[in-house]
């Protein structure tokens, strides 16, 4: 298979493209930078969770300096990277049917004309094409995390069992910026999953992928900012009552 098909068919079908494809589409990648944007850096007044996660690492790197043995926290972060090559697994194999669905396209065309909507004027390779590019954005973010996450790794390990070593805390506080950096990562991976599957609803057509682009970032966006375990996780104190489970 040419390697430069996809792309060319790509721009072969924006050239007759209409206004509410044009704007489904722009509504997707401005819902999902804007998501991606807003969870990264959320309003003081009310964090989001994956920054209020940021503290919870910095902690763990400083327990892990006294912590003794230091076996539990390299199992941890053993864990950590098992998640990220999972992702990294399931965005390949779905990448690769993605690939093969342009490749049998006429069989899908054929399931998706039964639908009674308004698919629009965008080819079906083309919209495929744009799910690949959110997979592969999404495999790129997970590979990178799990790299990071081995660096981390390393760092920890290279962190002085002599509590009051002076270079203890200052290597300890290094892993945890790495940390914290394979996890934004890791988390912008996962957001690129979930506009991959909402790219999905433009098989159905533009009002469609505008209902679908709507549901992944309100998902999103509720789970940062209105979730339960946002709520555990901010808790400042035991004495503040927690949500029931």
């Amino acid at each position: 298979m040419n390697p430069y098909a996809a792309p060319m068919i790509a721009l072969d079908a924006l050239q007759s493209t209409n206004p509410i494809d044009l704007l489904a589409l722009a509504g997707l990648v401005l819902a999902w930078l804007g998501t991606g944007w807003l969870t990264e850096n959320p309003p003081a007044r009310r964090q989001s969770v994956s920054v209020l996660m940021n503290d919870y690492r910095r902690e763990w790197m400083r327990q892990f300096v006294t912590r003794d043995p230091r076996i539990f926290d390299a199992t941890v972060l053993d864990n950590l990277r098992q998640g990220t090559a999972f992702f990294a697994s399931a965005s390949m194999i779905a990448i690769g049917g993605g690939v093969a669905l342009i490749g049998n396209a006429t069989i899908v065309k054929d399931l998706t004309a039964q639908f009674a909507l308004d698919q629009g004027t965008i080819s079906f390779e083309l919209k495929i094409f744009v799910v690949l590019t959110f997979l592969a954005n999404a495999l790129l973010k997970f590979v990178w995390s799990n790299r990071l996450f081995g660096y981390c790794l390393i760092m920890m390990a290279a962190v002085p069992n002599d509590p009051g070593d002076p270079q203890c805390f200052h290597r300890a506080a290094q892993a945890a910026e790495v940390n914290i950096t394979a996890a934004r990562n890791f988390n912008r991976g996962l957001r690129a999953i979930y506009f991959a599957l909402g790219a999905l609803g433009w098989l159905a057509g533009p009002l469609a992928l505008l209902v679908t682009t709507g549901l992944s970032a309100g998902i999103l966006l509720r789970r940062e900012f209105a979730s339960q375990s946002r709520q555990v996780i901010q808790s400042a104190s035991l004495s503040e009552k927690l949500p029931s489970q």
